[in-house]
């Protein structure tokens, strides 16, 4: 995976290095989680919970239009969740962040004066750096747990507005919707899900050897 994302972003700067430029995306992710037992058996009852992410990377154009962009950086994503079973009389809630390499493109559909619309998909590889479970009032600490700990893939499309706010910055804000996928299951027979939406907003900016305009 990270072999792929550093030969596209190889590929971008050497096609159209002149271009170069830095993103970085602040932002919300609404998450929920779809939980399997070793048994099989789905956990309901599970609310999302909100919590924050950021990304930063480079982009740079495909073509020389400028109608679609590579992206490749770095994502810190954090993801919960909270439900309770009353027959059990038991609370639980879930509280992880993982870190990513991301790739992905920006497709752009049309433009209104200064606005410009785009459509964003990317494919992310997630490694678990810190997460917690409560259950009642007992906490654990989940790094190491193998339905947490895989590598995952994580998949996302959505669309984004970008505005230009001086000759060499832009300001965007956008929606996108992802879903995770297990590269490998481990020995355990828990599965774990987890599916996000997120809205965000961030900065384009030109660096100082490009020579391109929003």
């Amino acid at each position: 995976m990270k072999k792929i994302l550093l030969f596209l972003l190889f590929i971008g700067c050497a096609s159209y290095g002149y271009c170069q430029q830095l993103y970085m995306e602040y932002g919300s992710t609404i998450s929920s989680f779809d939980y399997k037992n070793s048994r099989g058996e789905r956990l309901n009852n599970l609310l999302a919970q909100s919590k924050s992410y950021f990304g930063m990377g480079y982009r740079h154009p495909l073509n020389k239009a400028k109608t679609i962009f590579l992206r490749g950086g770095i994502n810190y994503n954090n993801y919960g969740a909270i439900g309770s079973e009353s027959s059990v009389d038991n609370y639980f809630a879930w509280d992880v962040s993982y870190l990513g390499i991301k790739g992905g493109t920006d497709v752009k559909l049309f433009q209104w004066n200064d606005l410009v619309f785009f459509a964003n998909g990317s494919v992310a590889s997630e490694f678990l750096v810190r997460g917690n479970q409560t259950i009642n009032n007992d906490v654990f600490n989940l790094v190491g747990e193998e339905e947490f700990n895989n590598n995952i893939l994580f998949l996302r499309a959505g669309i984004s507005m970008q505005y230009p706010i001086s000759s060499s910055t832009a300001i965007v804000a956008g929606y996108n919707y992802g879903s995770s996928i297990l590269i490998s299951s481990g020995i355990s027979a828990e599965k774990l899900k987890l599916n996000a939406h997120q809205f965000g907003i961030g900065f384009i900016i030109n660096l100082p050897t490009c020579y391109c305009d929003f």
